[in-house]
C-alpha cells in the first residue's frame, strides 16, 4: 500500500503547536500596539511641553518677568487635550529658576506623567544693547548680540 499523507497523530501534533503559538504571537502584536501607541502620546507630550516652555520663555521676555509659583492648564494638540502642570522654584544659583513642566492624559494629579520636562531660566530679563547695524561698525553681518537671558 501506498501511503501519501499525515496520520492522525501528525496532525494532531502540528494543531497543537499551532494552537500553543498563536496566541503567544497575538499577544505579542497586542503589546506591540500598545507600545506604539504610548510612544505617540509620549511625542506629543513632548512637544506640548516644548511649546510650553517656549511660551513661558515668550511671555517672560515681553514681560521682563519670570513666572515664578505653580500654574496649570489645558493645551490641545493632535486634536486631544493635554494637562499640564508648571512649578517654578528657586534655585541655589542666584536669578536662576528650576522650571518643571508635567504633561498628563488625565486631569488627575496622582497619576504618573506622561512626560516630565526640566528647564533652567534666568530671572535677569533686561536686553544688553544691541551692536551697530552692518555698515555702522558692524563688518561681520546683520546679526547683532542680544542677552536675552535665557
Amino acid at each position: 500500500m501506498n501511503n501519501r499523507g499525515f496520520t492522525l497523530v501528525e496532525v494532531m501534533v502540528a494543531l497543537a503547536v499551532v494552537a500553543v503559538a498563536l496566541p503567544a504571537l497575538l499577544f505579542s502584536l497586542s503589546q506591540q500596539v500598545d507600545n506604539t501607541a504610548y510612544m505617540r502620546d509620549k511625542s506629543i507630550a513632548h512637544m506640548v511641553a516644548s511649546n510650553k516652555l517656549a511660551e513661558l520663555r515668550l511671555l517672560a521676555r515681553a514681560r521682563e518677568n519670570l513666572l515664578r509659583g505653580k500654574d496649570s492648564g489645558i493645551e490641545e494638540m493632535a486634536g486631544r487635550d493635554w494637562y499640564w502642570w508648571l512649578d517654578s522654584t528657586e534655585t541655589e544659583v542666584e536669578q536662576f529658576y528650576r522650571i518643571e513642566l508635567d504633561i498628563r492624559l488625565t486631569e488627575e494629579v496622582q497619576t504618573r506623567p506622561l512626560y516630565h520636562l526640566v528647564a533652567f531660566m534666568s530671572s535677569d530679563l533686561k536686553s544688553v544693547q544691541s551692536a551697530p547695524a552692518v555698515g555702522a561698525g558692524n563688518p561681520a553681518g546683520g546679526a547683532s548680540e542680544v542677552d536675552d537671558g535665557l
